[in-house]
Protein backbone atom coordinates (compact mmCIF):
# COMPACT_ATOMS: atom_id res chain seq x y z
CA UNK A 1 0.00 0.00 0.00
CA UNK A 2 1.48 3.33 -0.93
CA UNK A 3 2.05 6.43 1.99
CA UNK A 4 -1.18 8.44 0.41
CA UNK A 5 -3.50 5.97 0.96
CA UNK A 6 -2.25 5.10 4.64
CA UNK A 7 -2.81 8.13 5.45
CA UNK A 8 -6.35 8.47 4.08
CA UNK A 9 -7.31 5.21 6.15
CA UNK A 10 -5.83 6.68 9.23
CA UNK A 11 -7.27 9.65 8.74
CA UNK A 12 -10.68 8.28 8.46
CA UNK A 13 -10.56 6.12 11.08
CA UNK A 14 -9.09 8.73 13.44
CA UNK A 15 -12.66 10.48 12.31
CA UNK A 16 -14.81 7.30 12.90
CA UNK A 17 -13.18 7.24 16.74
CA UNK A 18 -13.98 10.66 16.81
CA UNK A 19 -17.22 10.69 16.12
CA UNK A 20 -18.44 7.75 17.78
CA UNK A 21 -16.50 9.14 21.00
CA UNK A 22 -18.38 12.46 20.70
CA UNK A 23 -21.62 10.74 20.04
CA UNK A 24 -21.06 9.20 23.55
CA UNK A 25 -19.70 11.45 25.41
CA UNK A 26 -22.85 14.01 24.14
CA UNK A 27 -25.70 10.83 24.12
CA UNK A 28 -28.18 12.66 26.60
CA UNK A 29 -31.58 11.55 27.93
CA UNK A 30 -34.46 11.58 25.57
CA UNK A 31 -37.98 10.52 25.78
CA UNK A 32 -40.82 10.20 22.98
CA UNK A 33 -43.33 8.05 22.37
CA UNK A 34 -43.36 4.66 24.65
CA UNK A 35 -41.36 5.96 27.22
CA UNK A 36 -41.66 7.50 31.16
CA UNK A 37 -42.23 11.18 30.61
CA UNK A 38 -40.11 12.85 32.23
CA UNK A 39 -40.73 14.59 35.45
CA UNK A 40 -40.13 18.33 34.91
CA UNK A 41 -40.44 20.75 37.71
CA UNK A 42 -41.12 24.34 35.75
CA UNK A 43 -42.19 27.59 36.28
CA UNK A 44 -45.64 28.64 35.66
CA UNK A 45 -47.45 31.59 34.69
CA UNK A 46 -49.02 32.21 38.37
CA UNK A 47 -45.50 32.54 39.87
CA UNK A 48 -44.99 28.92 41.28
CA UNK A 49 -44.34 25.72 39.65
CA UNK A 50 -46.35 22.80 37.91
CA UNK A 51 -44.77 18.90 38.36
CA UNK A 52 -45.82 16.64 35.93
CA UNK A 53 -46.06 14.36 39.27
CA UNK A 54 -48.71 16.71 40.20
CA UNK A 55 -50.70 15.18 38.14
CA UNK A 56 -50.06 11.41 38.93
CA UNK A 57 -52.93 9.22 37.55
CA UNK A 58 -54.54 11.69 35.54
CA UNK A 59 -54.02 11.91 31.79
CA UNK A 60 -51.86 15.01 30.80
CA UNK A 61 -51.80 16.93 27.33
CA UNK A 62 -48.57 18.70 26.82
CA UNK A 63 -48.58 21.55 24.31
CA UNK A 64 -45.09 23.06 23.32
CA UNK A 65 -46.03 26.57 21.71
CA UNK A 66 -44.41 30.01 20.46
CA UNK A 67 -46.65 33.50 21.12
CA UNK A 68 -45.30 34.47 17.64
CA UNK A 69 -45.80 30.85 15.71
CA UNK A 70 -49.00 31.43 13.12
CA UNK A 71 -49.71 27.28 13.70
CA UNK A 72 -49.75 27.78 17.42
CA UNK A 73 -52.09 30.73 16.83
CA UNK A 74 -54.01 29.33 14.68
CA UNK A 75 -54.60 26.15 17.03
CA UNK A 76 -55.33 27.99 20.13
CA UNK A 77 -58.84 28.40 19.68
CA UNK A 78 -59.43 24.19 19.23
CA UNK A 79 -56.72 24.12 22.25
CA UNK A 80 -59.38 26.27 24.09
CA UNK A 81 -61.97 24.54 23.29
CA UNK A 82 -60.76 21.12 24.17
CA UNK A 83 -59.96 22.54 27.38
CA UNK A 84 -63.11 23.98 28.05
CA UNK A 85 -65.40 20.93 27.35
CA UNK A 86 -62.65 18.14 28.35
CA UNK A 87 -60.20 20.09 30.77
CA UNK A 88 -62.18 18.31 34.11
CA UNK A 89 -61.32 15.23 32.72
CA UNK A 90 -57.68 16.05 30.93
CA UNK A 91 -55.22 18.22 31.84
CA UNK A 92 -53.87 20.73 29.37
CA UNK A 93 -50.05 22.24 29.92
CA UNK A 94 -49.01 24.85 27.79
CA UNK A 95 -45.37 24.82 27.66
CA UNK A 96 -43.49 27.69 26.22
CA UNK A 97 -40.08 27.95 25.68
CA UNK A 98 -38.32 31.17 26.45
CA UNK A 99 -40.77 33.54 26.23
CA UNK A 100 -41.84 36.26 29.10
CA UNK A 101 -44.95 36.01 31.21
CA UNK A 102 -46.39 39.03 29.97
CA UNK A 103 -45.71 37.83 26.22
CA UNK A 104 -47.87 34.76 26.81
CA UNK A 105 -50.33 37.20 28.95
CA UNK A 106 -51.05 39.00 26.33
CA UNK A 107 -51.42 35.49 23.98
CA UNK A 108 -54.16 34.14 26.55
CA UNK A 109 -56.14 37.30 25.75
CA UNK A 110 -55.54 38.10 22.55
CA UNK A 111 -56.69 34.49 21.51
CA UNK A 112 -58.81 33.77 24.73
CA UNK A 113 -56.44 30.46 25.13
CA UNK A 114 -57.36 28.40 28.30
CA UNK A 115 -55.57 25.29 29.79
CA UNK A 116 -54.88 23.78 33.20
CA UNK A 117 -51.50 25.46 33.47
CA UNK A 118 -49.17 27.97 31.40
CA UNK A 119 -45.34 26.85 32.01
CA UNK A 120 -42.05 27.77 31.09
CA UNK A 121 -38.95 26.03 29.92
CA UNK A 122 -36.39 29.37 29.73
CA UNK A 123 -33.66 26.94 29.29
CA UNK A 124 -35.07 24.62 26.74
CA UNK A 125 -33.89 21.87 29.00
CA UNK A 126 -37.39 19.73 28.74
CA UNK A 127 -38.22 20.67 25.49
CA UNK A 128 -34.97 18.97 24.85
CA UNK A 129 -35.34 16.02 26.53
CA UNK A 130 -39.44 15.73 24.96
CA UNK A 131 -36.90 15.89 21.76
CA UNK A 132 -39.53 18.75 20.36
CA UNK A 133 -37.89 20.35 16.99
CA UNK A 134 -40.33 23.28 16.79
CA UNK A 135 -43.98 24.08 17.88
CA UNK A 136 -47.13 23.48 18.13
CA UNK A 137 -45.64 19.84 19.38
CA UNK A 138 -48.36 17.89 21.19
CA UNK A 139 -47.94 14.86 23.45
CA UNK A 140 -50.38 12.42 24.89
CA UNK A 141 -49.46 10.89 28.25
CA UNK A 142 -51.44 8.29 30.09
CA UNK A 143 -52.51 7.77 33.23
CA UNK A 144 -49.27 5.98 33.87
CA UNK A 145 -46.94 8.11 33.10
CA UNK A 146 -46.15 6.80 29.86
CA UNK A 147 -46.19 9.10 26.50
CA UNK A 148 -48.44 8.20 23.82
CA UNK A 149 -48.90 10.15 21.23
CA UNK A 150 -46.15 13.05 19.73
CA UNK A 151 -47.52 14.91 17.20
CA UNK A 152 -46.12 17.65 15.11
CA UNK A 153 -48.32 20.89 13.80
CA UNK A 154 -51.76 22.71 14.97
CA UNK A 155 -54.55 20.29 16.60
CA UNK A 156 -57.88 20.71 16.17
CA UNK A 157 -60.44 19.67 19.23
CA UNK A 158 -62.12 16.54 17.87
CA UNK A 159 -57.91 15.10 16.49
CA UNK A 160 -57.00 15.44 20.18
CA UNK A 161 -59.68 14.47 21.49
CA UNK A 162 -59.62 11.39 19.08
CA UNK A 163 -56.21 10.98 20.29
CA UNK A 164 -56.51 11.27 24.20
CA UNK A 165 -59.65 9.00 24.24
CA UNK A 166 -57.50 6.17 22.44
CA UNK A 167 -55.13 5.84 25.35
CA UNK A 168 -57.83 6.57 27.81
CA UNK A 169 -57.83 3.27 29.32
Amino acid sequence: MNKPVRVLILALLIGMFAFFAFSLVSHSKHTDIGDKAYNFALPNLDGGTTKLSDYKGQMVIINVFATWCAPCRDEAPELSAFAKDYGDKYNLIMLNKGETKDDVKSFIKKYKSKATAYVFDYDAKITKIYNTTGQPETFVIDKNGMIREHYNGPLTENQLLSMVQKHDK
